[in-house]
């Protein structure tokens, strides 16, 4: 059960910020495969995004699980809306959705420059 005080964390740290990834570790440094990820592919596509530790407080390791009703970490919010894990954030990005969906949010996209 999602406690309250819980839960207000979670929308707080939901509504600081348009895109709020809960990952694993932190944007500069992730602690897992599946949160570097979603990292590199908001990184790629030039989001500004607030990462939260989930690492760092066990009550929301737990809860942003039940708040979202996903089992799984990394999990991406736009604009307050929950995106998905990183299977469905990777499989919107090689479609194209992603991109479309952040521009219809009113999100900036600045796609980084493929080095070769």
């Amino acid at each position: 059960m999602l406690d309250q005080s819980t839960r207000d964390k979670i929308q707080s740290d939901i509504d600081a910020s348009d895109v709020v990834l809960f990952m694993k570790g932190t944007p500069v440094f992730p602690q897992c495969g599946f949160s570097a990820a979603v990292v590199g592919v908001l990184s790629h596509l030039g989001i500004k995004f607030k990462g939260v530790n989930v690492l760092d407080d066990d009550s929301i390791r737990e809860g942003i699980k039940q708040y979202s009703d996903w089992p799984t970490i990394p999990q991406l919010y736009v604009k307050g809306e929950f995106i998905g894990g990183c299977d469905i954030i990777r499989e919107m990005h090689e479609t194209g959705e992603l991109m479309e969906m952040l521009n219809t949010h009113g999100v900036d996209v600045n796609p980084q420059p493929v080095q070769s």
